[in-house]
């Protein structure tokens, strides 16, 4: 069966969940089944979600997230925020003038609603850029957020010891915050993400988690204190079960909580409360 015919699962009965990694604007591009932000934004509403964080890859999708925010926040009672950075696989778009970019629109964050640097860091798996233009940009980034005092979202894979190996120098020179960022769609070892929460990151987990020939990051997720978990989707990539295959969206990442409480014992109403209460804390939205 084809994807156009597929009909999605939506889940019931949740509420209060916050998508903390959605790319909004990757998924109005698609021309084989065009979607709208109003259609996005409508359906996670609907199933739940009230607090969506929009990332951006580079310069171009950094201004998209920001008027995507400025132009959606509150419709249908969600409250969107967004990140600016530059992703590894863009790295060598990185330049005097992105860098004044990002500090300028960082040093606006308030206005704009920007709650974090990134998506920064390592792709060792699709090397797009070149690796120690990769090092080079990431590390620069990192040093911004801690000159700034804003959290980073870590992309991470395929490079998990240069990854750990530059966060470490970070820290041995005083240029990490106490809470650095999240590593975002963790696809680490269990060991890596204990040193990467020793450092004082969160963990986002997103749809992988939910594969049924996945056995690796549920055991990422059993390592991880509840106090460091965070829902994400990626969308529109990465789509959970049951829906995998079709285009993901922010009203599918309450299947990512569900497996999360699965995993953890606890209750589904519990793991959208703890969920969305770490995503608050990592973003420095409010007082929870």
């Amino acid at each position: 069966m084809s994807d156009k015919t597929r009909v999605p699962v939506y889940p019931e009965g949740h509420s209060g969940i916050f998508d903390t990694h959605a790319h909004i604007y990757d998924a109005l591009r698609g021309s084989d089944s065009p979607v709208s932000v109003e259609d996005i934004l409508r359906r996670a509403s609907s199933c739940g979600v009230d607090t969506i964080l929009v990332p951006a890859d580079n310069r171009e999708t950094s201004l998209r997230a920001v008027e995507l925010v400025k132009k959606w926040d509150g419709f249908e009672g969600i409250d969107l925020y967004c990140s600016v950075g530059v992703h590894p696989h863009e790295a060598t778009s990185y330049d005097e003038e992105t860098e004044a970019f990002i500090i300028d629109m960082v040093n606006n964050r308030d206005r704009h609603k920007i709650r974090a640097i990134g998506e920064i860091g390592l792709d060792y798996y699709y090397d797009h850029s070149p690796r120690d233009v990769q090092r080079k940009v990431f590390k620069r980034q990192a040093e911004l957020a801690f000159k700034l005092n804003i959290p980073f979202i870590l992309h991470e894979r395929d490079a998990a010891k240069d990854c750990l190996d530059i966060l470490l120098e970070l820290k041995n020179v005083g240029m990490l915050l106490r809470s650095p960022g999240v590593c975002h769609c963790c696809s680490c070892s269990a060991e890596i993400a204990k040193e990467l929460i020793k450092l004082g990151f969160f963990i986002g987990f997103d749809g992988p988690l939910t594969f049924k020939n996945n056995k690796k990051t549920p055991g990422v997720l059993d390592v991880c204190p509840l106090e460091v978990i965070v829902a994400e989707t990626d969308s529109p990539y990465l789509t959970p079960e049951p829906n995998r295959g079709m285009s993901n969206e922010p009203c599918y990442v309450p299947f990512v909580v569900d497996k999360i409480a699965q995993i953890k014992g606890i209750t589904i109403e519990e793991a959208s409360r703890i969920t969305a209460q770490n995503g608050k804390r990592l973003f420095r939205i409010s007082e929870v």
